[in-house]
């Protein structure tokens, strides 16, 4: 039996059929993804440009087209999903691409738009460095993931339920990025102005059930390739709810589950973008600009 490839960290096959299940019934539960797409599209509010083509990396119900809409800055928008029933779904042009090998011209477009769907890409680095690819120069790429303190709550009523049922531990979160990652991995992609900053997105649930049951049918539940297969214990999943119950209730008597959204900015590297100044290049001093003496750290910095 061949070793599972360690870069393989979660089960793409899986994802397109949870994809193609989630979209039959995706009006019931796209509450999370139209709020990620909104907050994702105010972002180019700040943004004093017209974008004449842009992509929509992972469509699902055309959340992010729903929030351009009455937006000026968008002129086209092309879609794009995983899964073909979303792609079906699309009101506009839309094709079913895998985001791990984009079937995109290099230049094909000024503005590259992603809400909720780079989680799931098991080579993070590699599918930025191909959306930096297929941006014209000076084009702009805004994408919203899952980080890694979404669901934490979850994570830990089920990893105490599970040691004290079963005697032992499984993965049944998926691991997400972390935001002091986000920004180095735009810049090793090669994207100019990097930035990356995080929201988070409290929901209030009836109980912890009630959250895995609404992350099954978004095809958002664990992907882990080094899961457990088949059904969890039905002892475990209620003692994990009973769990959840007593550490993360909220006044109302429901429970509080969280979801960490890293945003990113990048520019595709162009001429006339500001570049920083080299070292010893300033022209003035950074003390008198606040009004302040300057101290000596008494420190000597050697240069070779």
């Amino acid at each position: 039996m061949r070793p599972p490839d360690p870069l393989l960290i979660f089960d793409r096959g899986v994802l397109r059929v949870r994809r193609a299940r989630a979209a039959r019934d995706w009006d019931q539960c796209s509450f999370l993804k139209r709020e990620i797409a909104g907050r994702l599209v105010e972002r180019l509010d700040d943004v004093r440009r017209t974008f004449p083509l842009a992509l929509d990396l992972g469509c699902h119900g055309d959340e992010v087209a729903e929030a351009l809409r009455g937006r000026p800055s968008v002129n086209a928008l092309v879609r794009s999903d995983f899964g073909l029933d979303f792609a079906r779904c699309a009101t506009g042009p839309a094709i079913v691409a895998d985001e791990e090998a984009l079937p995109f011209a290099a230049g094909s477009f000024d503005l590259v738009l992603s809400a909720m769907t780079l989680h799931w890409v098991n080579d993070l680095p590699g599918t930025l460095i191909q959306i930096g690819r297929i941006l014209k120069p000076d084009g702009l790429f805004l994408g919203a993931m899952l980080g890694g303190r979404t669901l934490w709550q979850l994570r830990e009523a089920l990893a105490a339920a599970e040691s004290e049922i079963e005697g032992g531990l499984s993965p049944r979160v998926s691991p997400f990025a972390d935001l002091g990652d986000a920004a180095s991995l735009l810049q090793r992609a090669g994207f100019a102005l990097p930035v990356a900053d995080s929201d988070t997105i409290d929901i209030e649930y009836e109980h912890a059930l009630a959250l895995m049951r609404d992350l099954g049918a978004m095809g958002e539940s664990n992907l882990v390739g080094e899961r457990r297969r088949g059904f969890s214990r039905r002892a475990t999943l209620l003692r994990a709810a009973e769990i959840y119950a007593e550490r993360f209730a909220v006044p109302s008597g429901r429970v509080m589950a969280s979801f960490e959204v890293l945003f990113l900015h990048g520019w595709s590297p162009h001429a006339s973008q500001p570049k920083p100044l080299k070292p010893g290049a300033a022209r003035h001093r950074l003390a008198t600009a606040l009004g302040t003496i300057e101290q000596s750290t008494g420190v000597k910095v050697e240069r070779n």
